[in-house]
């Protein structure tokens, strides 16, 4: 009988021409995982021999065309969340999960305000995700926050029938619309009146990768994840976090930003009258958070 251990190896050196071997290996066990719907642990120490991993040869061709394992298998786990992906929603990353740990960091301190003798608000958080995508950072939080309103929008209709699945499927109601945040004015129920001044938080994980980038960029991300999400002009790298901030939607604003700007953005947020000001570096030590007030 053919072993796990022989199977995982047998993926693993179909894939090792194409991705790292750490990479390869990761890819060979999620691919067991997800055929045979068993843990890694039960693969490991449960069932040392099967015959059970269909479609595996069609998912090894898929992934040396470099095509997101999390598009081929339709889903992916992030933040504790078991989250719907399609080409139509970007992949969530690691550092946007540090996002979403500065805005929680920042909403303890609000908490705390309203503890204080002289408290400023009783009222939950109402907090707005602006390119929402997946979904993932409002979920994430309201999971986190089953007090908080939670607002995320998208100009993609795609994108938000996507998040609506994911809120259902992680159970928690997040209020997810189309909008077009350069069209506010011109849309019905969605204009700068509207919102303007109704939220506690704004987060944003914006478009931030200049076009000339993409040479150095790997194709299972070029060839794959939308380009509407990812790409900004290379003359206006800062085309939508300076619109989002000129937009005063919320007391606090925290974007995800491309590390290459954050010198750039920092003296834009200044410009615009925005204090304490602070850039947040991720696991990798690279500046990807900046975090600031409407004064």
């Amino acid at each position: 009988m053919t072993t796990v251990k022989s199977y995982i190896s047998n993926i693993q050196s179909q894939l090792t021409a194409f991705y790292p071997a750490d990479e390869a290996e990761a890819l060979a066990w999620w691919i067991a995982e997800e055929t045979t719907g068993l843990s890694r642990t039960q693969l490991q120490f449960g069932h040392k021999g099967t015959t059970n991993f269909p479609n595996v040869q069609e998912i090894i061709a898929r992934l040396l065309r470099f095509e997101p394992i999390q598009y081929i298998f339709g889903h992916t786990e992030w933040y504790g969340l078991d989250l719907k992906v399609t080409p139509a929603t970007l992949i969530p990353r690691p550092e946007t999960a540090e996002l979403v740990d500065a805005v929680r960091a920042k909403a303890e301190e609000i908490e705390a305000e309203k503890l204080s003798p002289m408290p400023i608000n009783h009222s939950p958080l109402h907090v707005l995700d602006i390119g929402t995508g997946s979904g993932c950072i409002a979920i994430a939080l309201k999971k986190q926050h089953p007090e908080w309103r939670v607002t995320g929008i998208d100009i993609s209709p795609e994108a938000i029938s996507i998040a609506k699945e994911n809120a259902v499927r992680n159970n928690v109601e997040v209020d997810f619309q189309v909008v077009d945040i350069f069209d506010f004015s011109a849309k019905e129920g969605h204009d700068s009146s509207g919102f303007n001044g109704t939220f506690d938080m704004v987060v944003s994980n914006p478009p931030y990768i200049c076009n000339k980038e993409k040479a150095s960029m790997r194709r299972n991300v070029l060839d794959y994840e939308p380009a509407s999400a990812l790409f900004v002009p290379d003359d206006d790298p800062l085309l939508f976090y300076r619109h989002i901030a000129s937009l005063r939607l919320g007391k606090y604003l925290f974007f995800e930003i491309n590390e290459t700007y954050s010198s750039e953005l920092y003296a834009m947020l200044e410009g615009l009258s925005y204090t304490d000001i602070r850039i947040i570096h991720d696991i990798y030590g690279k500046p990807r958070i900046i975090e600031s007030r409407v004064s």
